[in-house]
């Protein structure tokens, strides 16, 4: 299997999991991305196609702990990103997986954010 079919194949995942998951200003969507050396998180609203807030883990408060896309990156972040949220008024959430299985540095990022106050 090719690099590009494997892409066509995230993309569809993506799609069919976007049909079901939206974001309105009660309760914004946060898209959880990991690349192979960071994480990315995002609560949008879907309605205004706004970012509500963005974390990542190339924040310089996060880059100081050297957060890598793995199991532990993804608790510290996703803390974090709780705590951010909770900052700005967010309390209620719809998690996107970007296509991701929800096994593993997912479910871990997910399980943290639900530590760390946010409900979903």
């Amino acid at each position: 299997m090719n690099t590009v079919h494997k892409a066509k194949l995230l993309q569809k995942r993506r799609w069919r999991i976007r049909k079901k998951v939206k974001g309105t200003a009660a309760r914004p969507r946060l898209s959880v991305k990991f690349s192979s050396k960071h994480i990315y998180a995002q609560a949008v609203n879907d309605d205004t196609a706004t970012t509500v807030l963005f974390l990542s883990s190339l924040d310089p408060e996060l880059r100081q702990k050297k957060l890598h896309a793995n199991l532990a990156g993804a608790k510290i972040l996703a803390g974090a990103f709780a705590a951010k949220a909770k900052a700005a008024g967010v309390v209620s959430v719809v998690f996107d997986r970007s296509g991701a299985r929800y096994h593993g540095k997912v479910k871990a990022f997910a399980d943290a954010a639900r530590e760390g106050g946010l409900k979903f």
